[in-house]
């Protein structure tokens, strides 16, 4: 990351009155899938049970980044990050998914998993850029347990 942009954007935790904002960047960026459990009362769930481990960038008070953070008490879980298309490649979203890690650890969490869409070409190529890796050895099984098929 290069001192400018460091000085340029701050970090805090997200909080519901970021919402708005946040799920607006969700909803423009490529590669991130938004489901029911997106709505804001369902984040807000996640972040009462998570408190301060989902972060947001701001720039002059915008939101221009985001991601989702939290653990089962044995593993952490990284969800949605995301950086709007102009502030890519700024450090951003290295620098969030950094805050998110020390939170964890600082919880006692040792390892960390996140989810990436096969045909997410250039967010993997960032997970494998900032030391993530492909497991190979498992595979994501899910069960819809509501009447709905964007559960």
């Amino acid at each position: 990351m290069n001192a400018d942009a460091e000085q340029r954007f701050e970090l805090a935790p997200m909080t519901t009155r970021d919402f708005g904002a946040v799920l607006a960047l969700w909803r423009r960026s490529e590669g991130l899938t938004m489901r029911d459990v997106d709505a804001p009362d369902a984040l807000a769930r996640f972040l009462a049970r998570n408190p301060g481990l989902s972060f947001v960038a701001r720039i002059g008070g915008a939101v221009c980044g985001a991601v989702l953070c939290g653990h089962d008490g044995r593993r952490g879980y990284l969800h949605h990050l995301a950086v709007s298309a102009e502030h890519r490649r700024e450090g951003i979203g290295t620098a969030l998914v950094e805050r998110c890690l020390s939170a964890l650890r600082q919880a006692g969490i040792g390892k960390c998993h996140l989810f990436v869409l096969v045909e997410n070409a250039e967010g993997t190529a960032f997970w494998e850029r900032n030391g993530w890796f492909e497991r190979t050895d498992l595979r994501t099984m899910s069960r819809i347990l509501v009447d709905s098929p964007d559960a």
